[in-house]
C-alpha cells in the first residue's frame, strides 16, 4: 500500500502556510506577449497572442481575437518562456552542507528518523518554491523511500498540493548498500528503505516490473555507488534497460566515474547523471547513441554558500576555496568538451544541499553554472525546455510554446538570451493554464 503522505499532504500543508491549494482554471485565457522565446528554433519572436483552452496552447499568432468571456493577461512587458524544467531533482531529500560523515548520517536521519509521511508533506513545502521559480516540470530521481515521490507526484496532479508537473522513478536501483559507506550487515535495511538493492540480472528485471507496478513513470539506476565500491554489473544494467524498453520506460543513470559512464551507455540507458570524470572517447560514444548528459553542476554563488553554510569542528578548518576553484575547472571542462563532441545537453540540478535559499532557487543555479562553463544563455535555455522535454519523451507536449503543447508559460522581466539572471525576475507562471503566480 503506498504511504498515507498524500492522503494528509494538503490538509497539513495548507494549515502550516494558511494559503489555499490553487483552484485549476479550466476556462479561455488570451496572453499578449510581446517577445516569445521559441526554443525549437532557440530564437525570441513576437509579438503574439497565446490563446490558452483546456490546459494547452490552442492558437497563437499576431492577431488572435480575443473569445467571448475569456481572460486576458497582458504580458507584453516581459519576456515569455515555456515553463522550465529541471530534469534532476529530490524534493524529498535535503542534507546539510557538511563533512565527514554528515552525508551518511543526514541520509539515515531522512530513512529512520523523517520517514515516508513528513518527507512527503516536506517534498510538497519545497515543490511550491519550484513553481515560484519558474520552474513547472521535474524529473525526481529516487532519495525519497519507498515511492513517496508516487504520493507527492498524485497530490498534485490531482491538485491537492501546488508544485511542479512531476516524472518520478521510485527507490534508485543499486548494488548493495547503495550509496550508505559503512553499514554494518544488522542494519542492511536501512539502504533497502531508500534504494531497491538488486541481486543479478533476473532480479534486475524484477525490479523494474515492480516500479512500473508501483507507479514510477522511469527508472533511476547506480552505475556507481560512490563512496561503496560495490557497483550495478553490465549484465544487470543491460537487463535494467532491456525490461524498461519492454514496458515503456526510460532509465537515467547516476555515474560518476568515466567506466561507469561507459558501462552505462553500452547498456543502452537514456541519460548520464553527473559525470564528473569521463573521456573524449566516453563522450564519443555517447553522442553515437544518442545519450543525454545532465551536468549536475554549481555556479560560483552556489558554491560560495555551500562553503559557508559548512560548519568547522573545533580547530578544523573548513575546505580550502580552492578545492571550489578546481572543481569548477574539472566541471567546466567537461561540459565544453561534452558539447564539442555533439552530446545533448539536458539541465537538472541534483539540488539537495540546504543552501539557505528557497529549493526552487537553488535548482535554478544550475543554468548559470552552465553559462560559467561557456554555454551561450541560450544554450542553457534549450537545455532546460526542449532538450529536457526530449530526455522525458514530451516532445511537442512540454518545453515550447506552441499549438498542441500544455500551457506552461512563464514570463520574466528583462532579457535572459543576453543576461540569464533575467531568470532572478520570474512574474508569472502559468502550468497546464492555471496561473500560480502573477496575475489571477
Amino acid at each position: 500500500m503506498r504511504p498515507f503522505a498524500a492522503c494528509v499532504m494538503a490538509a497539513v500543508v495548507t494549515a502550516s502556510t494558511g494559503i489555499a491549494q490553487t483552484p485549476r482554471d479550466t476556462g479561455v485565457t488570451v496572453i499578449h506577449a510581446a517577445r516569445v522565446f521559441d526554443s525549437e528554433a532557440g530564437t525570441f519572436t513576437g509579438p503574439s497572442d497565446i490563446v490558452v483552452r483546456n490546459g494547452r496552447i490552442a492558437a497563437m499568432s499576431t492577431h488572435e481575437g480575443v473569445p467571448p468571456g475569456a481572460r486576458v493577461i497582458d504580458l507584453r512587458r516581459f519576456t515569455v518562456l515555456p515553463g522550465l524544467i529541471d530534469a534532476h531533482t529530490h524534493l524529498l531529500y535535503l542534507e546539510r552542507p557538511g563533512q565527514g560523515d554528515q552525508s551518511l548520517m543526514d541520509g539515515i536521519r531522512a530513512v529512520v528518523v523523517e520517514g515516508g509521511a513528513l518527507r512527503a508533506l516536506h517534498g510538497a513545502a519545497r515543490a511550491r518554491t519550484y513553481l515560484a521559480a519558474g520552474i513547472t516540470t521535474v524529473r525526481d530521481l529516487g532519495n525519497s523511500g519507498r515511492f513517496n515521490d508516487v504520493a507527492l507526484r498524485d497530490a498534485i496532479r490531482d491538485g491537492s498540493v501546488d508544485g511542479p508537473r512531476m516524472f518520478v522513478s521510485g527507490p534508485g536501483l543499486a548494488s548493495e548498500g547503495g550509496q550508505f559507506p559503512g553499514l554494518q550487515p544488522p542494519y542492511e535495511t536501512i539502504a533497502e528503505e531508500e534504494y531497491r538493492v538488486v541481486h543479478g540480472p533476473e532480479d534486475a528485471a524484477l525490479a523494474v516490473r515492480e516500479h512500473v507496478t508501483y507507479g514510477a513513470d522511469l527508472i533511476k539506476i547506480y552505475s556507481n555507488n560512490t563512496p561503496n565500491v560495490a557497483s550495478l554489473s553490465p549484465d544487470e544494467m543491460r537487463a535494467i534497460v532491456a525490461e524498461a524498453r519492454r514496458l515503456g520506460v526510460r532509465v537515467a543513470a547516476h555515474a560518476t566515474d568515466d567506466a561507469a559512464v561507459w558501462n552505462a551507455t553500452e547498456a543502452g540507458v537514456n541519460s548520464i547523471e553527473h559525470a564528473y570524470q569521463v573521456a573524449d572517447s566516453t563522450l564519443a560514444l555517447m553522442a553515437q547513441r544518442g545519450t543525454c548528459l545532465v551536468p549536475t553542476d554549481l555556479d560560483s554563488a552556489a558554491g560560495r554558500q555551500y562553503l559557508l553554510r559548512i560548519p568547522t569542528r573545533g580547530d578544523e578548518p573548513r575546505p580550502d576555496p580552492a578545492t571550489l576553484a578546481s572543481y569548477f575547472r574539472s566541471s567546466h571542462d567537461r561540459l565544453t568538451r561534452a558539447v564539442r563532441a555533439g552530446v545533448k545537453i539536458c539541465a537538472g540540478s541534483d539540488e539537495y544541499l540546504d543552501l539557505g535559499w528557497p529549493q526552487g532557487v537553488a535548482s535554478r543555479h544550475v543554468l548559470y553554472a552552465y553559462i560559467e562553463a561557456g554555454l551561450t544563455p541560450v544554450q542553457a535555455l534549450q537545455a532546460a525546455t526542449v532538450n529536457d522535454a526530449h530526455l522525458l519523451g514530451q516532445d511537442g507536449r512540454l518545453g515550447v510554446i506552441k499549438p498542441g503543447a500544455l500551457a506552461d508559460i512563464i514570463a520574466v522581466e528583462g532579457d535572459p538570451g543576453q543576461d540569464l539572471h533575467a531568470l532572478d525576475r520570474v512574474r508569472f507562471v502559468m502550468k497546464g493554464g492555471t496561473v500560480y503566480v502573477g496575475t489571477p
